[in-house]
């Protein structure tokens, strides 16, 4: 099996690139994130044309997520609320930025996690309040299930290895910071591996370049886009790599797919 998380920046910008990218390498399941399209406008067609299955979750101009399936997926549900509940989610499914399914028995999450803005803003402490919710949805699923797979944008660099700079802690960098990293942290600490890491643990690998700065020409990049996976899936990995090819396209996504399989 095959599964590619991206960030495609819009996927309606960024559809031509998809199908493309999709021709040439076939996937079991691709989780989108940032797709910036309520669900009525969402080109399912083209998709649905080549064989997959489209399962979404958006909003108009920000966030949003899906899942395409080459084999229909079950129980499909998105947010927290079907897990944790409405009471105590509240506001934090009104963002568009987590759907789940199952399929061949592993059940696998797209997610989008918020940028955060400026360290120690009101954005930032969001992120943070619903990196806690993601917490308690993972444990209630890894309780559940036994493959589980995680694949989105986490914006967040894990260690050092993942940026393209040396960070101090005065520098206050979102995505960089500590109560980021510690909340990143404990939710691997439910049982979960990072399968970019199983592999590959020299430092200089990325997901994500700014658009300014020639950013990406001068490998000045981030690993924020992971896979996370529980147990059985992370032994059954055999290979997780980021195709930086898309991103040499004129007008790319900002991210660039990352592919695991087992």
């Amino acid at each position: 099996m095959k599964i590619a998380t991206w960030n495609v920046n819009s996927i309606r910008t960024r559809l031509a690139q998809v199908i493309d990218w999709l021709g040439e390498n076939p996937m079991d399941v691709l989780c989108l994130q940032e797709t910036k399209v309520p669900d009525a406008d969402f080109p399912r067609s083209p998709l649905e044309e080549l064989g997959y299955h489209v399962y979404i979750s958006g909003q108009k101009s920000y966030n949003g997520v899906a899942l395409i399936s080459r084999q229909p997926m079950s129980d499909v549900s998105v947010g927290f609320a079907p897990v944790l509940g409405p009471e105590k989610v509240g506001e934090f499914d009104e963002q568009k930025r987590l759907i789940t399914g199952i399929i061949d028995e592993s059940r696998i999450i797209s997610v989008y996690v918020p940028n955060g803005a400026t360290a120690f803003s009101d954005q930032y402490y969001y992120k943070l309040s619903w990196l806690k919710l993601l917490h308690e949805y993972l444990q209630n699923m890894l309780d559940k299930h036994e493959k589980v797979c995680i694949g989105g944008d986490f914006n967040i660099v894990p260690d050092e290895r993942d940026i393209h700079k040396k960070v101090l802690p005065s520098d206050e960098i979102t995505g960089t910071t500590e109560p980021e990293r510690q909340a990143l942290q404990e939710i691997v600490e439910l049982g979960l591996g990072d399968a970019f890491r199983k592999f590959t643990s020299e430092g200089g690998h990325y997901s994500w370049w700014d658009y300014r700065h020639q950013a990406f020409k001068k490998k000045r990049g981030w690993r924020i886009d992971h896979f996370y996976l529980s147990p059985t899936l992370y032994q059954q990995a055999t290979s997780c790599t980021i195709d930086v090819t898309p991103r040499k396209l004129p007008k790319p996504s900002d991210h660039a797919p990352v592919i695991v399989e087992f």
